[in-house]
């Protein structure tokens, strides 16, 4: 295996944020310089041994900071930002990422999923303000794949499961179930304005974007495909950023170029795909689930006056 020094500054400084270090802060363990840490995840040369102190300072291993069979990420923010790193390189993005994509969201979302990750936080976590740190550290990074797919027009297949939608559209956009009845309701506006625009994407087929609708129920573990030049990278991810309640503080997501595990993700999609409804087919599904939820664009809720 040809070592790709760029790729493992990338991993180590995902490795980094996830573990919420400073890079002076992995330099003063190291006993090196912040500049020399820097120099490593901008793709600089590093010996074997620095890499061992790196691996035992960020909770890895050598294999992971070496892209060397899989990377195991414990960390949200770890996870999301390799997925923003690997993105920035790709051809296409295949993606089962219930209720739907991040990246295919719309603007008002992100406020929304905010108060959600808060709301799910369990009573026992005493530094409350560590841990919405953590929720912004990842809304940052989703925000930001967000913009770098709308610049460079990555191409994105999405799939979109009918059940998870109907379900969100009942739910709401919502971290837990005792909020009073009348942020309920507003919650759940929210949650059918983004099907709403969901809907919009699937009626305009914009360049690069490519949802299909399953009408079938969806392995509970998301998956995504990165479609590179040179390799397809599978991320599977026990994080949820909606559809059910979310979460973002338990499992291990993994990524992985291995041959076998990819070939068969890539024979999973091109088998949804086939079965996908696609363009008018899966609009006039979609609206039909609005139209029995009796959702409407005009009711969705502003945000300024929703409080947790």
């Amino acid at each position: 295996m040809a070592i790709r020094f760029d790729e493992i500054g990338h991993r180590l400084k995902a490795y980094r944020l996830g573990r919420g270090l400073l890079a002076e802060e992995v330099a003063e363990r190291l006993g090196i310089s912040r500049a020399a840490v820097y120099r490593i995840e901008a793709g600089g040369v590093v010996k074997i041994e620095t890499l061992e102190r790196l691996a035992t300072v960020l909770e890895t291993t050598v294999a992971s900071l070496l892209g060397a069979g899989v990377e195991y990420y414990a960390s949200p923010v770890a996870y999301f930002e390799r997925m923003r790193q690997i993105e920035e390189e790709a051809d296409q993005v295949v993606a089962h990422f219930p209720p739907l994509s991040y990246l295919l969201t719309s603007g008002d979302y992100a406020s929304y999923l905010r108060r959600t990750l808060v709301e799910a936080l369990p009573p026992h976590v005493e530094d409350r303000d560590k841990a919405e740190g953590e929720i912004d550290a990842v809304i940052a990074i989703l925000d930001e794949r967000r913009k770098a797919r709308e610049r460079r027009r990555l191409s994105v297949v999405n799939f979109v499961n009918v059940l998870e939608i109907e379900r969100w559209l009942k739910l709401g956009i919502v971290g837990r179930f005792n909020l009073p009845e009348d942020e309920l309701a507003r919650r759940r506006l929210a949650a059918r304005a983004e099907v709403e625009h969901l809907l919009a994407l699937i009626e305009s087929e914009p360049m690069g974007i490519q949802i299909g609708l399953i009408e079938e129920t969806l392995p509970n573990m998301t998956f995504q495909l990165f479609r590179t030049a040179e390799k397809t990278l599978l991320g599977l991810s026990p994080f949820r950023l909606g559809g059910e309640l979310p979460n973002i503080r338990s499992g291990i997501a993994m990524l992985t170029a291995d041959e076998q595990p990819v070939r068969l993700y890539e024979a999973l999609a091109e088998d949804l795909w086939r079965r996908a409804l696609k363009g008018s087919e899966a609009g006039a599904v979609l609206r039909a689930v609005l139209a029995r939820s009796g959702a409407t664009v005009e009711r969705a809720p502003n945000l300024s006056s929703v409080s947790l």
